[in-house]
Parts: C-alpha cells; structure tokens; sequence
C-alpha cells in the first residue's frame, strides 16, 4: 500500500458517523413563531453592525430624514425620490468613473433578513451594479412585512429568481484587520441608513 493509499484509507476510517438533514419545516415553523419579533431583532442587529435603522410611514417620510446640501449628487432607482435625485436610469450599466463622485445612492431592497440585517438588493434595484458600492453613502428602502427572520428563509424566497446580479448588503463597509480598530467606509459606503417602511 502506497502512503497515499494510506492516508486515504485513514481518512475513511475516521469519518464522522452521517446524520439526517435538518428538518426545514422547523425553521418555518420557527419564523412564524418569531413574526412579531422579526422587525425589533433587525433593527438591533443592524444598529450592531453600524446601520441607522428610521421607520418611516412613506417613501415621502424619507425626505424629511435626507440632509441634501446644495451640489451633491444623489441617484436613486425609487420613482418617489426623482425629484430629491437625479434619476437613475441615465446611469444603467454605466462606466463607474462616471460614479466616482456620488454622495447618496437610496435604493430599493427587495427584503431583509432579520439574524443578520441583510438587504437583498438586485441589479435591477441598482441600475448598474457598482453604485451601492462606489458611492459615499447608501440608503435603503424595505418594507416592514419584507423582513424574514433568517438565511432559510431568504434562500427560500430567493428560490427560483433569475437575476444577472445580486447581493446581500449588511451594514456599511468596515474592517477590522488593523490592531482589531473597527473602522466604518473601510472600502465601500461610509454609512447606511436602513428605511423601513411601516404601512
């Protein structure tokens, strides 16, 4: 037997005994249970992770929160906020150079997981898939009723969805690597403001 067959034969003999998969009904039933505290647990653990969470009754609301001084630049992909925004479907598959000096990108999330205070966010949500990267800011809008309570549970409303791109946004950019100093826009956005639309 070659030391390769050896170690291979080893490798088979320490195998961990199998067990069944998890019962998915479980995290179902789970979710259900958890409806009524699915909305505070992201809100903390999107605070936790450096979000700002704002309820808001209407898309409307957003603008009383938004500090628009004269000459930034705001794209959004929400119709109701065109007229506090240049309009984003000028900049679909844009050159992201052409991105380089955005302030405040708002967009629409197609919903958020309350374990870790994730936001889905679709490349038709974005308009062209560098702005919820590239600019200084990023705000985003879901609504209260599209918060499930974990990654089961998005994977199954993910299922079945055919997009170019997505992605799961959570918190602004950080990183910690340097003498363990959290620092907040590492990479990425400086800030997110989470709009969670009550009604």
């Amino acid at each position: 037997m070659t030391t390769r067959e050896k170690i291979l034969a080893n490798v088979r003999k320490s195998q961990p005994p199998l067990v069944t998969a998890p019962d998915i009904f479980l995290w179902e039933n789970r979710q259900q249970a958890e409806a009524s505290t699915v909305l505070e647990t992201f809100k903390t653990v999107a605070g936790n992770v450096g979000s700002k969470v704002i309820s808001v009754e209407s898309i409307a609301d957003i603008k009383n929160h938004l500090n628009i001084l004269p000459g930034t630049r705001i794209l959004t992909s929400v119709p109701e906020l065109f007229d506090v925004a240049d309009d984003v479907a000028p900049y679909q598959n844009a050159n992201p150079h052409q991105l380089e000096n955005v302030e405040l990108a708002i967009l629409q999330a197609e919903f958020g997981v309350a374990e870790n205070s994730a936001l889905w966010v679709t490349e038709k949500q974005m308009g062209t898939r560098v702005l919820p990267f590239i600019c200084q800011h990023l705000a985003l809008v879901v609504n209260a009723g599209d918060i499930v309570a974990d990654m089961h549970a998005a994977y199954q409303r993910t299922q079945g969805s055919d997009h170019s791109f997505a992605t799961f946004i959570a918190g602004p950019s950080k990183t910690a690597d340097i003498e363990q100093s959290l620092v907040l826009g590492a990479h990425g956005p400086r800030s997110l403001n989470i709009f969670v639309l009550t009604t």
